[in-house]
């Protein structure tokens, strides 16, 4: 069984993954200004170089979830 208080401890708190995520959510927020993605769309927003800080338009791309999630 997965104990989620530890995985977040050791890995989603700490300051290097807090600011990938807030990029991330970053990039969506983004594209969705330009309306290529909305709210519950089922659409990702893909870093093309797997950079998530790097939220250049020539960087994102919109995928469907099981594509992107796929090719990791």
């Amino acid at each position: 069984m997965r104990d989620y208080g530890k995985e977040y401890s050791e890995y989603h708190a700490k300051p290097e993954q807090k600011k990938n995520r807030a990029s991330r959510n970053s990039a969506r927020r983004s594209l969705m200004a330009r309306g290529r993605v909305q709210k519950g769309d089922g659409k990702d927003v893909d870093h093309k170089n797997g950079n998530p800080r790097d939220n250049s338009p020539g960087n994102l791309s919109v995928m469907s979830r099981s594509r992107n999630r796929a090719k990791k």
